[in-house]
């Protein structure tokens, strides 16, 4: 038995080494396929990242969200990282079955630890094992995570996980009774049972158990590594080692997640220039290789956990798209395409195939067919990616918030949508309309800059407009930036006046940029048109630095960014503003209005006084909530208000349903599946609220035309409103006006004696 074990055990050593650091360089030289970054990009800091990366692997950060989830993975991760001695001692085992490791081997606290991991790691491969199977794909309505992960090397990957956790709690109680052990130790604490059980067999049977014992786990083992090996694509088992450089890698070094500001484009690792782009410049990815190597780095760790897909509004309601099914098709096709690539193989702008027929003549024919694979394309042209699934997306950071391995997503899908939008003008027609607007008249309607001044009329105190009333924004506390929405929109202009109205009761001396603000680009950039956000951007970051009394030609009028204050009330100029505008040397301090707000109940300077009676339920607007991580002070406000009493749906702030508008979806129709701003309606309506209140135009238009449609089909109460948070406050702020006394009737005269 003994010869047999060792045999077996080695043999399977030697392959599954030899697959696995194959393997390991093989994922090594696909990544290093990718584009470059900006310098430093990925590396600045490598202090914060190291700690970064020991917070979320520690701390299960993002894990740890889902519950028992969270903890049961935690106790596997942690038994694979620690619990590799116990393979040491395996192979010791084979050659003498009492072997301990040296030093280590019978001291109390290290015995003790791989009782209890293994033990835990046990445990927890079963709990995950449950959960799976209380989520197979097959449940109806898109309900579970796993639809589309490849199911069989999961259960393959938690046999093995199970099977080692049985072998090592076997070779311990083993271990216990070849060392005599004849009562309850700490050293044994889990695995007495076993030793207790084993303790009436002979020295040879003991002995023979241990090699077996130690073969099977050895043998899984290995057997793990050859077929790991041989599946360089495997990504629920291959993220156990890809999730720390991914992680490490991140785009923000102090552990923040990849939301917010989308970042510029770049082509061989430096930004492009848009006035003078460079002949070899690429614009957006038509090909896997025109991805970051950091790319794809992101698609071989996927583990196919699919809690992207669980929270991702267009997948809840029927679209094709499902983050988890994006990343594992990109990834799949690019370690098909893999040795296409490494051959030399590659196409250039005009389609040409850059190398030559002694270069690809080893290349296997399945790696050539995915070479001629369109990675955008219906299943007609078998593209990678369907265009429905690229333009499904909202952005609404969902998918990125949740993923446990910092996958970015969305900066892979708007990479997608560059290429699209600006060299194959394929994108959806209605959406072009928008952008036409953009480029003439600066927001999306298409309406006279002009316009942009009329809700001012229908406020009884001035407005102050820059350089008309006020000659610039040092005279005033707040530049008011209004936004397209804010200013053109009926629904939203209700905001707007709301607010202008809350600041001057409250004292706030502020000024709009009137007829000069044009929209910030935001729509445009998601879409895909960088070139378009850039104009815009850069149009109003000269005007503004101008606004706030800097000379971009003169370094001397630069002034401090904390004097340079700007309040929006839509989170899509807020976020572009705050986090997007520094990218074109705009550096301004950016609030959103419900912050300000928050802070003048604060002081006292708006004080809440009349009771607006009913149920609120408040939803959170993405590009607020989940992009900067705005969630206290709309509700603080809320609860600020007297009479209301507030009720959270059940997905809200960081698990918030998007309404349905961003990514540029606010411009295009949808013709798939449900509408996404009914479904977070019909969630609304279960609470059976008075008011859905929000913090974003968008939202507002979204859910108040569903509210609408509810109404229209009779289910929805007709006295329940949709509005933004500011209205609410200031209707409980203005004091109600006072009935005038009904005049009585003068009395008669009387009589004279």
């Amino acid at each position: 038995m003994q010869l047999a074990a060792i045999i077996v055990s080695l043999v399977l050593t030697v392959v599954g080494v030899a697959l696995i650091s194959r393997a390991v360089a093989q994922i090594y030289r696909f990544v290093r396929l990718g584009q470059p970054v900006p310098a430093g990009s990925r590396t600045d800091d490598p202090k914060n990242r190291t700690i970064t990366l020991a917070k979320e692997f520690v701390g299960h950060t993002r894990m740890n969200r889902w519950g028992i989830v969270g903890v049961a993975h935690w106790f596997v991760a942690v038994g694979f990282l620690t619990l590799g001695l116990t393979i040491v001692t395996a192979y010791g085992q084979l050659f003498k079955a009492d072997w301990v490791l040296p030093v280590l081997g019978g001291w109390l606290p290290y015995e003790a630890y791989t009782e209890f991991i293994a033990l835990a790691t046990t445990v927890g491969i079963l709990v995950l094992i449950a959960i799976r199977q209380l989520n197979l794909p097959t449940r109806p309505g898109r309900k579970s995570r796993f639809a589309g992960s490849k199911m069989g090397q999961a259960y393959f990957v938690e046999a093995v996980i199970l099977v080692i956790g049985l072998a090592i709690m076997t070779l311990r109680g083993l271990e216990g009774a070849l060392h005599h052990v004849d009562g309850y130790e700490a050293a044994y604490f889990a695995s007495y049972p076993l030793v207790a059980a084993f303790k009436g067999l002979s020295l040879g049977t003991l002995q023979n158990l241990v090699y077996l014992t130690a073969m099977i786990k050895l043998g899984v083992t290995m057997g793990w590594a050859i077929t790991v090996g041989l599946n360089t694509n495997m990504g629920v088992a291959w993220h156990r080692f890809l999730a720390f450089p991914n992680i490490w890698f991140k785009r923000n070094a102090d552990g923040a997640v990849a939301l917010g500001e989308l970042k510029p484009m770049t082509s061989g690792g430096k930004e492009i220039d848009f006035e003078d782009p460079g002949e070899d410049d690429v614009f957006g990815v038509s090909q896997v290789e025109q991805f970051s190597w950091k790319g794809i780095l992101d698609f071989s760790t996927c583990t196919e956990c699919g809690r992207c897909q669980s929270q991702c509004p267009a997948w809840n309601t029927g679209k094709p798209l499902s983050p988890k099914l994006l990343i594992m098709s990109l990834r799949d096709h690019a370690h098909a395409k893999a040795p296409y690539l490494l051959a030399g193989g590659g196409k250039d702008a005009e389609g040409n195939e850059k190398a030559t027929e002694e270069q690809l003549k080893d290349v296997p024919a399945a790696a050539l067919a995915e070479a001629e694979r369109p990675l955008i394309g219906t299943a007609e042209e078998n593209g990678v990616i369907d265009p429905d699934v690229l333009w499904s997306c909202t952005t609404c950071g969902a998918c990125v918030e949740q993923c446990p391995v910092d996958i970015e997503h969305i900066d892979h899908i708007v990479d997608m949508r560059r290429y699209q939008v600006m060299i194959e003008s394929a994108f959806p027609s209605e959406a072009g309309t928008m952008l036409k607007n953009l480029e003439k008249k600066g927001n999306p309607w298409g309406l006279a800059k002009k316009q942009r001044v009329e809700w001012t009329k229908e406020v009884d105190f001035e407005v102050p407009i820059v350089g008309k009333d006020v000659e610039d924004l040092t005279e005033v506390d707040y530049l008011y930036w209004v936004g397209c929405a804010g200013a053109l929109e009926d629904r939203a202009k209700k905001t707007t006046k709301a607010f202008a109205e809350l600041l001057h009761i409250a004292g706030v001396k502020f000024a709009i940029m009137g007829g000069d603000e044009k929209c910030t680009g935001d729509s445009a950039r998601r879409l895909g048109n960088e070139p378009l956000f850039q104009q815009l951007g850069q149009e109003n970051v000269a005007m503004l630095n101008m606004a706030f009394g800097e000379d971009d030609d003169d370094d001397s009028t630069k002034k401090a960014k904390a004097t340079k204050k700007i309040v929006a009330t839509c989170p899509h100029c807020f976020n572009t503003i705050a986090n997007e505008y520094p990218q074109l040397g705009g550096e301004y301090e950016v609030i959103h209005h419900t912050q300000l707000l928050q802070h003048l109940v604060d002081e006292g300077k708006l004080v809440p006084v009349t009771p607006v009676e009913g149920l609120i339920t408040y939803h959170d607007p993405c590009y607020l909530g989940r992009h900067n991580k705005v969630y206290t002070p709309p509700r603080e406000i809320i609860k600020s208000v007297p009479g209301l009493r507030n009720e959270e749906m059940h997905r809200h702030k960081e698990r918030g349903f998007c309404c349905g508008a961003g990514g540029a979806r606010m411009w295009m129709e949808e013709r798939i599946g449900k509408r996404i701003n009914n479904e977070r309606v019909d969630e609304a309506l279960s609470l059976n609220p008075d008011i859905v209140s929000t913090a974003c135009p968008f939202c507002l238009v979204m859910l108040t035309d569903s509210v609408n449609g509810k109404k229209n089909d009779g289910k929805a109460k007709e006295s329940i409103q949709v509005v933004d948070v500011s209205q609410l406050l200031l209707e409980s702020v203005k004091k109600p006006v006072e009935p005038e006394p009904e005049p009585q009737p003068e009395p008669e005269p009387e009589p004279a004696a």
